[in-house]
């Protein structure tokens, strides 16, 4: 194999260990705060690339064409109406199911990715086909040494590493950091030393909904097309890695997402070689079957959660 291609590779590796990464820490902190598995993330990544193409095509019609406001408008009318949904869903979905059982949530967060999934398909137009998605970054090379890198590729994963260090930030930096871990640690005694609970809950749903818009937004501007069923995959991928790293351990969300992509990468790799007959889209089934056996020698995940390190 060429320096070249083992180069690409590696970047493409990267950029998917950080998508996953993103989509894993959103279930984290929905774990954290609520105790709850929200399965309809994924499809609210979904969601959210679709507003990001929408919002493009608004902003050309309207005639601005520079390619960085257009990405400006996207991801400010992304973010932002994601995150709306998230606080939404958090209001009228999980707070008023809060004491019902698990099964209860697990059941209508399933329902309402389908929902949101048939509708994007249903409701948007000639939603069924995959969509282009816009080429707004340089893709330039960047040459370093014998390695070669797209200028696109390289802004994308450094603009990933920003987000979560910036969510990691007002976790552990912010009064409202404070506040999102003392509802993860005991959300009673929170209510008692006066955290408003359900405001805490809805600008956590809010936060882990918009970092899923932005994971929708780099899967889109990195492979250059989206489809209505993109997140039904990803949102199990970043689900498989949260459980993997240790579902509530937020460094363990993204070991488990950068982990899934890493075995994704080996597989396109190495099954090839073992045998012509097996190709590299078989590299899904290797990396589950690889998780599935980490999981059934680590239960609790490769980083067990302790109850000072939740969210």
């Amino acid at each position: 194999m060429s320096l070249e291609i083992f180069s690409q590779y590696v970047v493409n590796g990267l950029m998917l260990g950080m998508i996953y990464a993103m989509v894993a820490v959103g279930f984290t902190l929905f774990f954290g705060v609520m105790d709850i598995i929200k399965f309809s993330h994924g499809d609210v990544l979904m969601v959210g690339a679709f507003v990001g193409l929408a919002t493009y095509i608004g902003v050309d019609a309207i005639g601005i064409t520079n390619p960085w406001l257009q990405l400006a408008a996207m991801l400010l009318v992304s973010l932002t109406l994601i995150a709306a949904i998230g606080a939404l869903v958090a209001k009228f979905l999980v707070l008023p199911l809060k004491n019902a059982p698990p099964i209860n949530i697990l059941l209508i967060t399933l329902m309402l990715g389908l929902a949101l999934r048939e509708g994007v398909r249903l409701f948007y137009p000639n939603g069924s086909n995959p969509k282009p998605f816009p080429r707004l970054l340089p893709a330039t090379e960047l040459n370093l040494g014998a390695l070669s890198l797209r200028a696109d590729s390289l802004i994308l994963l450094l603009t990933g590493l920003a987000t979560i260090l910036a969510l990691r930030f007002v976790i552990t930096r912010t009064r409202l950091g404070l506040a999102i871990r003392a509802v993860a640690q005991d959300g009673e005694t929170a209510r008692v030393m006066g955290i408003n609970f359900e405001r805490v809950v809805l600008i956590t749903f809010g936060l882990g909904s918009a970092l899923a818009a932005m994971a929708g937004l780099m899967n889109g501007l990195y492979y250059n097309e989206i489809s209505f069923n993109i997140g039904l995959l990803l949102g199990v991928i970043g689900f498989s890695a949260a459980i993997l790293g240790g579902l509530g351990n937020f460094y363990g969300a993204i070991l488990g997402g950068f982990l899934f992509a890493a075995l994704q990468t080996i597989g396109a790799v190495v099954l090839p070689l073992l045998s012509s007959n097996i190709p590299s889209a078989y590299k899904d089934v290797f990396a589950f079957a690889i998780v599935i056996i980490l999981i059934g020698w680590k239960p609790t995940g490769l980083i067990a959660e302790r109850s000072s390190e939740r969210v």
